[in-house]
Order: C-alpha cells, then structure tokens, then sequence
C-alpha cells in the first residue's frame, strides 16, 4: 500500500508541477478573499470578470488540489498500521487512481492560454446555401460537444442565411481546458455531400472556416496601443429590436498593424459593443502571437493567421462516410457521431502528435 501510494503521490506531483498548481492556489485564494469583501460587487462588470477567472482556476486545479487532500488523508490511514482497515484503504487506493487516470489528459495542456476560455467563430465559405448549412451543422456539433464536456455556451453574434443555416456564429465556451482541447479545431472544414438544396440531388462540396480564439478578458494580458486602432460606429443592419436600427449602435474596430477588423452589432448599447469587439480583438491577436511565435503584439506580421488554405478536416457522407482529419491521419466512419459532437478522440489525437 506504501508503494502504491508513492506512485500515486509522483503523479500528483508531476501534475503540480506542470499546471503550476501551487501559484494558481494561491491566486485563487486571493481572488475568492477579494470576492467575499462586501464592496466587491460595486463595480459588476470587474466582479464578474474575477468571478470567471475564479472558476477558470478552480476548474483547471481544483480535482488536483483535492487529489492531493485524499493522497494526504490515505498516508496517515497506512501510518496507522491497522489491519482492519486495509481493505477500505486499499479501495481507497484504486479510485484515487483511477480518478488520477481520468484527468492524465490534462497534463497535455501545458500552452500559454490552454486554461482560458474560446471564442469560436464560424464562417460559411464557398458553396452558397449549401455552405451555410453546413457551418450550421459544425455550431450544433461544438454546441453539442460543449454540452457533452460540461461547458457553458453564450452565443455573441450569429447571422442566418437567406435561405437556410448560417454565414457567421460568435460562441463563447467557459470550461476546463476549453482553449487546449479546441484549438485543434482551428481552420477550414470540407463537407462532401448530396445537396439537399438543387433539384438534381448532386454532390456538393461546401467549406467553413473554424476559427478558435483564446478568449482574453483582462486587458493586461494583450495589450493594445489605442493609437493603433481605427474605430468605426455606424448604424445596426438586420434584425434586432428597434433602438438596435435606428442609433448607431454598431462598433467596427481596425487594428491597423495586423488589419485584423472586427465588427459588432448585437447588443443596443455602442459601448457594449465596443467591449466585446475589443475583447474579441484582444483574442484574435493572442491567436496570432501563438501562430506565428511572437514574443509580442508588436512583433505580429499582417495576413498570416488561420486562412481559407489550411484545410485540417473532411467530412465524406457521399458515396462513403469518413470524418478523417488531414493532419493526425485519424479516421472514423461514424459520421452521425461526430456531427453529434463525439470529437473527443480527434481532439486527443491531435494532442498527441504535437508533443503535448
């Protein structure tokens, strides 16, 4: 038992050390104490956001922390040395393990924003309604994936088609790891099909470009020179209440160095829209330090980020089904599976054969 329990605690340990549990400990208990203060809620928009960050530590550490409690309460069980206990500790022994084994996936995040929440933005590309279709059918399977893994979703923006699916949806995911297991979904997904939308049922082939942001909530993680963007307001277009059309209420933010552009209409208010764009910007641009291995904003080189030319996935539904992923060469037949969200396996064979 002795010994079990020593390669248990060696693997509890390898885990604090690689997601620096111990600071983030620490940061956690001083992010709850500023919390419990009865002003913290005076400002809400800064509460709230210590509020996720809490929660974002908490799911990243918090099994580990309490792994740990457990490993220290067996120890003082085994010093005892009473023989009536030793079938309770070593029950005790084997789902402390096989805890610790369902959770060994987290050590293979080990990026700079793996613990952060993702924005998820999906575009139709070529191929017209059919397209739009299909980037409807890759939100309902992130939805349905976040779903499955305990995520929490929030849809920003999203803009229908004229005739069926979607051209753009902006979805928030908060959850553990949520960055480190998404960002293999990161660039173009190709659907071949028969085409429920011409009258000859031909087969189709239809594009969307999967974009997966870090999301970045606190300013100071990215920061950005004011005198570097171009902001533009301008009236709301589409559907919304009325005060959405009629006030220019719509933010569009250029940032000039890297001509990244994003734009933003969904909320009345000019300002909340300006906070989320920036806040989507800010994201956008961490994407693009890890791309390109910037150590800085500043080092960032315009029109080199996730494009319509790097297609990392095909979906086949006709004349055979295949999901294969054209970078780990992993492979399913069970179309309906994937689509429903099972991407567990892709996400983990993606993990593996970057080394992390």
């Amino acid at each position: 038992m002795k010994g079990k329990l020593q390669e248990i605690s060696s693997n509890i340990a390898l885990a604090y050390d690689k997601l620096d549990v111990s600071s983030k400990s620490k940061e956690l208990d001083e992010l709850d104490a500023e919390l419990a203060q009865p002003d913290a809620w005076d400002n809400s928009s800064d509460a709230q956001k210590k509020s996720q960050l809490a929660a974002n530590i908490r799911s990243t550490i918090g099994h580990w922390l309490e792994y740990q409690n457990r490993a220290d309460e067996l120890e003082e069980l085994i010093e005892l040395k009473d023989e009536a206990l030793s079938k309770e500790i070593t029950q005790k022994l084997n789902d402390l393990e096989e805890d610790i084994d369902s959770h060994q996936n987290d050590l293979l995040f080990d990026g700079k924003f793996d613990d952060h929440g993702v924005i998820l933005r999906l575009s139709a590309g070529a191929g017209g309604t059919d397209a739009q279709d299909w980037t409807e059918m890759l939100e309902r399977m992130y939805l349905r994936w976040a779903e499955h893994s305990g995520m929490k979703t929030t849809t920003v923006e999203r803009s229908t088609g004229d005739e069926a699916g979607i051209k753009t949806s902006v979805i928030e995911i908060q959850g553990s790891f949520a960055y480190g297991k998404l960002r293999s979904e990161n660039g173009v997904h190709r659907l071949v099909r028969l085409s429920p939308f011409n009258s000859d049922n031909l087969r189709q082939t239809s594009f969307a470009l999967v974009e997966v942001l870090p999301q970045i909530d606190t300013p100071d993680e990215v920061e950005v020179d004011e005198k570097d963007l171009k902001i533009d307001v301008y009236r709301a277009g589409g559907h919304g209440g009325q005060s959405v059309n009629t006030t220019d209420s719509a933010v569009r933010i250029t940032h000039m160095p890297t001509n990244i552009v994003v734009a933003i209409q969904n909320e009345r208010s000019q300002l909340q829209n300006r906070e989320t764009a920036m806040k989507i910007l800010r994201s956008k641009l961490a994407q693009m330090q890890l791309e390109q291995h910037a150590e800085n904003i500043s080092n960032l080189r315009a029109g080199e980020s996730a494009s319509w030319g790097s297609q990392i996935r095909n979906y086949v539904l006709h004349p055979y089904t295949i999901v294969k992923d054209t970078r780990t060469k992993h492979e399913t037949t069970d179309t309906q599976a994937v689509l429903d969200g099972k991407i567990g396996d892709f996400i983990e064979a993606y993990l593996r054969s970057s080394g992390q």
